[in-house]
């Protein structure tokens, strides 16, 4: 291996990732102990630069890290004040009391939000106690001690072109080390991806499970906006076998967020999420509010939705998953940065008392003691069986049982036992010979879009003179086996048009990646049904730079 010679900084922690997690673990390390040193590393151009969710927020953990929070100006500025939850068909749509709903599913004391911006805050709060954050610097590779420990990132390596050489501009990087280092990647990171497996962190749980979620903010007409009203649907398009659903939440001025999910162990390979998403906004219910206003952008995101049963091991030799990193979603609220904050604040104070009695490099087991004892472990306790339950039993039989369940776990704090998931999302596709392909209307360019048109909405930038990020483990495997057993789903799954099948004539079919375009979502890593695409981070700085979301 090249030795190369780079720069070393020492921290008493790092942290690699500038989400809800991480900054919630920066401020809460600072407010404990203002001696601790504390780098985080961002590897979006900026603070929410690559934050994206709903996002209606249960302020829950923001309230236990600053209390003071409204005085201090957080952009929590829209309380819910109309909570409603539909099952659609094409044409209608059937609302359901909210008095049959259970009342962990209410958003009473809620606010919708935008994450990013309220990340932006964070990241303010958190420099002003002294944290060091490193935006555009992206996290490529864990460093371990001699005892196979973590302890450390290095971060920051720029100027490598595609053919692997170094470009004037070149930087080797910087060693990031501490004496903990904390994994706040999000969804799907590739440094989480690697100490999971590396320390077997998943043996004994369950597979992790995802959803696919894609996004658009709206500036609507003035008489469609209602501040404050929070709406979620199930059912059309996707039917009642295929698990997901949508959200449309009215924030200030004038803006809508409006977002769907499609649970990532679909089996029909011929499913196009994209389209899905495009067509439900044909919905009476949600084209009234979109007709006359304009898209202002667009994004999506893997969402962990395994739940209690996929949480792996939170500590490893070194450091600890924190945040989405881990899977703290829960999945019929659809809301995670509660959790993600609180785990965040739990591994803190973990690691502040660990370094307060001289220790370094071990594992921070009082971190997951607390999470067992939290109310985040209780959160996702009384939902563990919702996600796996539509899973087997489809909309009309888990809507039933898993309200059931829940309302047992509301009620007497037990429920229908613990269900398991089963296969992971890779696995989950039948062979396209044997499904049905669906016909997808052409977006009309007012309601709905193609998809590269919307990816342009991310403000999304990748250099095209460097080493693709999205790598092949077999260049060959995409046309000998994934275009004649699936059609080649990726062309379908991925939301922002990174993968084609291109044929070329008197060569037959070239699988190409138009890496420039992708939007950091994480799907090829997850559904790929051959596991052949590996995500991995491009210099730091790329991808998209989403306002408001």
């Amino acid at each position: 291996m090249e030795q190369v010679g780079r720069e070393a900084m020492d921290y008493d922690v790092v942290i690699v990732g500038a989400g809800p997690a991480g900054l919630a673990a920066a401020i809460r390390l600072k407010q404990l102990s203002p001696e601790t040193s504390v780098c985080l590393l961002e590897k979006g151009s900026e603070v929410g630069a690559h934050i994206l969710s709903g996002a209606v927020i249960d302020p829950i953990a923001l309230n236990e890290l600053i209390p003071d929070w409204k005085e201090k100006g957080a952009p929590l500025n829209t309380p819910v004040t109309d909570d409603r939850f539909y099952v659609l068909g094409p044409r209608g749509a059937l609302r359901l009391p909210n008095a049959l709903m259970p009342p962990l599913m209410g958003n009473h004391g809620n606010y919708a939000i935008s994450l990013g911006n309220l990340c932006r805050w964070l990241a303010k709060e958190a420099e002003a106690l002294g944290v060091e954050i490193y935006p555009g610097f992206a996290a490529s590779e864990v460093l371990c001690r001699e005892d196979g420990s973590v302890r450390g990132v290095v971060a920051g390596v720029m100027g490598i072109a595609r053919d692997g050489s170094h470009k004037p501009d070149y930087q080797p990087g910087m060693e990031l080390t501490g004496k903990y280092v904390f994994i706040a990647e999000g969804v799907r990171g590739s440094l989480a991806k690697e100490i999971i497996a590396k320390f077997n962190l998943s043996e004994g749980h369950e597979p992790q499970k995802f959803g696919l979620g894609m996004k658009e903010l709206w500036e609507v007409r003035p008489e469609n906006h209602r501040p404050g009203q929070v709406t979620h649907t199930m059912g059309w398009p996707l039917g009642t076998r295929t698990g997901g659903g949508s959200f449309m939440y009215h924030l200030e001025d004038n803006l809508v967020s409006v977002g769907f999910v499609v649970h990532l162990n679909y089996t029909n390979p011929w499913l196009y999420p994209y389209m899905e998403f495009q067509r439900f906004k044909h919905h009476p219910l949600i084209a009234e509010v979109l007709q006359g206003g304009r898209r202002v952008a667009y994004g999506a995101r893997a969402i962990t939705e395994g739940g209690l049963q996929s949480v792996p091991k939170l500590c490893f030799p070194g450091g600890a998953l924190i945040g989405c990193s881990a899977g703290f979603v829960n999945v019929p609220r659809i809301k995670g940065s509660h959790n993600a904050m609180k785990t965040g604040m739990l591994a803190a104070e973990a690691a502040v008392a660990a370094l307060a009695a001289g220790r370094a490099g071990d594992e921070l087991s009082a971190y997951e003691a607390a999470y067992r004892r939290s109310w985040v472990y209780q959160d996702l306790k009384r939902v563990r069986n919702v996600k796996p339950m539509l899973s087997k039993l489809g909309l009309v039989g888990g809507l039933a049982l898993g309200g059931l369940d829940m309302w047992l776990n509301q009620l007497f704090g037990v429920g229908l036992g613990t269900w398991k998931h089963g296969k992971p999302d890779y696995a989950t596709l039948k062979p396209a010979a044997a499904s049905k392909p669906i016909d997808y209307p052409k977006p009309d360019g007012v309601i709905s879009f193609d998809r590269l048109t919307n990816v342009a909405f991310s403000a999304t930038n990748h250099e095209e003179d460097e080493p693709p990020h999205l790598r092949l483990k077999n260049a060959g495997v995409p046309v000998a086996i994934n275009l004649p057993n699936w059609a080649e789903p990726a062309q379908r799954y991925c939301p922002a048009g990174v993968y084609e099948i291109v044929e070329e004539e008197g060569k037959g079919p070239r699988f190409q990646i138009n890496h420039q375009n992708c939007v950091h979502c994480k799907t090829c890593d997850i559904k790929d049904p051959s596991q052949n695409i590996v995500w991995t981070v491009p210099q730091g700085g790329e991808g998209p730079n989403y306002p408001n979301m």
